[in-house]
């Protein structure tokens, strides 16, 4: 598949990157305005945009829900964190205890590229981020492989067990073969996250706090769930998650199955506990 190659520098200081989102600077602006799709990059001052790096979800490090802000289990959402900035190049990252937001780097910034074809409905570049040179002229499509989806810290992540596969419409199908390849074979040698994953199992919220403390789950579904305890109150009943989740209207395609459906059709509830039927190399989300 073909897709907009831009050699830049990412940026830490000042930022809150976490294991799946960092911010990068092109050496050319104008890059930005090549970007496809129906949204426009979102920029800052300097030029700056945040990225949403495609075919991950790492645990999130801070979400913010209508009661504030939460995240997951910060074991390894930090160790996530910690290792994209570790491949990109950084190194002795300085991060302020209160809030996460990172004070001192070194280096300031890191030589890099990104592969993209679109920009999410925040206005975050989809993206596959690599280190050092760019493997093409910056500012022009060119074909975007196997080969090269493996050299990017998005690859890393699944191979590390420090994220989860999640899989959008527009991922081109050999690419998330290789991308799903990744992430099960991290599951069979039970690296990072896995040993304590219960996406499929079963995620049980006994207490306010499970899904900060003891629950890793796959971010979107532990997503969905903070903001239903978020308007719930303080009351942990799980009893009106499925409707929740209906109104949401998270359209996905299941693989295997070859159906399309909703996020709600493939979570079960039973008392306190929720769990996904199906795997999430499984799927494809529908971008809203």
């Amino acid at each position: 598949m073909a897709m907009l190659v831009i050699e830049g520098t990412f940026r830490v200081v000042g930022a809150r990157p976490d294991g799946d989102s960092v911010r990068f600077y092109p050496n050319d602006l104008d890059d930005w305005n090549k970007v496809e799709g129906g949204h426009r990059v979102r920029r800052n001052k300097s030029g700056g945009a945040q990225l949403r790096l495609d075919g991950i979800d790492a645990l999130e490090t801070h979400f913010l829900t209508s009661a504030g802000e939460t995240h997951q289990p910060a074991r390894f959402a930090d160790t996530a964190s910690a290792e994209l900035l570790d491949f990109l190049g950084f190194t002795d990252v300085v991060r302020r205890e209160r809030d996460g937001t990172v004070t001192a780097s070194e280096p300031l910034q890191a030589p890099g590229y990104i592969f993209t074809r679109t920009a999410d409905v925040y206005g975050r570049c989809v993206a596959f981020a690599g280190k050092g040179a760019a493997p093409g002229p910056s500012g022009t499509k060119i074909h975007f492989d196997v080969p090269m989806v493996q050299r990017t810290v998005n690859y890393h992540q699944l191979a590390r067990g420090l994220a989860y596969p999640t899989f959008y419409r527009k991922l081109f199908p050999d690419l998330r073969t290789a991308m799903a390849e990744a992430a099960k074979a991290a599951m069979a040698e039970q690296l990072g996250l896995w040993p304590k994953d219960v996406t499929l199992t079963g995620a049980r919220v006994e207490k306010q706090r499970s899904l900060e403390e003891d629950l890793v789950i796959l971010p979107k579904l532990f997503r969905r769930l903070a903001d239903y305890l978020s308007l719930n109150d303080g009351d942990l009943s799980l009893g009106g998650f499925l409707d929740f989740l209906d109104q949401k209207d998270d359209r996905l395609f299941v693989l295997s199955t070859g159906h399309w459906t909703s996020l709600d059709t493939i979570v079960e509830v039973t008392g306190d506990t929720v769990r996904m039927t199906v795997p999430p190399e499984d799927l494809i989300f529908e971008e809203k």
